[in-house]
């Protein structure tokens, strides 16, 4: 199991509280520090049946100043973006390793993804 993980977030901590209490081993990735690639990327958007623009942070001011509102819905051109901007993905993300992933933002994200 993977987090990744931005720890300035409360939703993220909230997300790594229950996989420490759940006593389950996982990777901690703080992605800030640790951008994903673009084929990880396009993988974890696979696993959680995303596009890349559903996964944006588009409220991020950081968002607006890239005009990301008028960026075509191109799939490896969205990828580029938030690899290149990673405070703009959705976070936390849990991966398992059985082919899941969720964005973790609830309680409940974390519970089911914890199964």
């Amino acid at each position: 199991m993977e987090l990744w993980h931005n720890p300035r977030c409360s939703k993220s901590r909230a997300a790594k509280q229950a996989l420490d209490d759940s006593g389950r081993p996982y990777v901690e990735r703080r992605y800030l520090d640790q951008p994903p690639t673009a084929a990880e990327l396009d993988e974890v958007l696979e696993t959680l049946g995303m596009q890349p623009w559903e996964l944006a942070r588009t409220g991020d001011p950081l968002a607006k100043e890239l005009d990301l509102g008028a960026l075509p819905h191109d799939r490896q051109k969205w990828i580029d973006v938030l690899v290149a901007n990673p405070s703009l993905i959705q976070r936390p993300i849990v991966i398992a390793g059985d082919g899941r992933a969720s964005v973790a933002r609830t309680p409940q994200a974390v519970s089911d993804i914890l199964g």
